[in-house]
């Protein structure tokens, strides 16, 4: 059973993952065998998480991408290249929240969220995939959802547009690559204690509705996604694409 979920001799890269889920996943992966390649927009916080894996005996390195910067991902991959670091995992996490309504919301705060989320979440995923292609290796792609994946709130529309289309791209992404024995699957988080949410831990109202508005009474915990994405990376999900699994508590499933 253990050799289903063995990641040993795989190579993972996880986008914005310095700190927060991201570091989270990392270290999850890491722990089943994987090789961690992290990734995110601050080099000082990125080498402390890259020293934090190597501390605990995990194989990681890190670079430096911002994944709206199409140049500096191929650049990226480039390097990776000539490095002989060739990935068979990835964890398209990096993101941002920009909260405002509707009417007040300006088209650069829009797109940067759209950017950030969205089309980084292609254009890292095509740089690896062609990749995966050519030395026809078969690999994993695990896109990060959310609940505005299916459902809207107020106030976060460009957050809700991207995980939306993220569900979307995934599908896409299995219709294409399958035949390559390329998986893409996504989680799909729900509210989560983490950095990116204190402000909304913090606020009692939204607190208590969200311990009153899911099953489990509570928020999730960071370490709680861990099983699925090593599920997901693994032989044990080979079969399995186009999907997304929602960790959330049971919130979806009594609206």
């Amino acid at each position: 059973m253990n050799k289903l979920f063995d990641l040993t001799g795989k190579t993972a890269l996880i986008t914005g993952s310095a700190r927060g889920l991201g570091f989270s996943y990392a270290e999850g992966l890491a722990s089943a065998g994987a090789s961690i390649v992290l990734s995110d927009i601050r080099e000082e916080t990125l080498q402390e998480a890259v020293d934090k894996l190597k501390a605990k005996g995990y194989q990681a390195r890190g670079y430096v991408i911002d994944v709206s910067k199409e140049e500096q991902i191929v650049d990226a991959f480039n390097q990776m290249d000539k490095e002989g670091i060739e990935i068979d995992i990835v964890i398209n996490n990096a993101g941002i929240q920009h909260r405002q309504p509707l009417l007040e919301l300006q088209l650069k705060d829009w797109q940067r969220v759209i950017d950030i989320h969205l089309t980084g979440t292609y254009l890292v995923s095509r740089e690896a995939a062609n990749r995966m292609v050519k030395r026809k290796s078969g690999g994993k792609f695990i896109n990060i959802c959310s609940l505005t994946s299916e459902q809207a709130r107020p106030t976060v529309a460009p957050y809700t547009a991207a995980k939306g289309g993220i569900k979307m791209l995934t599908r896409a992404m299995s219709a294409e690559w399958g035949e390559f024995n390329i998986q893409a699957n996504a989680i799909g988080p729900g509210y989560i204690l983490t950095d990116m949410n204190e402000a909304l831990i913090q606020n009692k109202e939204f607190d208590t509705w969200v311990k009153n508005s899911n099953p489990a009474k509570r928020w999730g915990k960071p370490e709680e996604l861990i099983g699925t994405a090593i599920f997901l990376s693994s032989q044990a999900s080979d079969y399995i694409n186009g999907q997304v699994i929602y960790v959330d508590g049971g919130w979806l499933a009594v609206l």
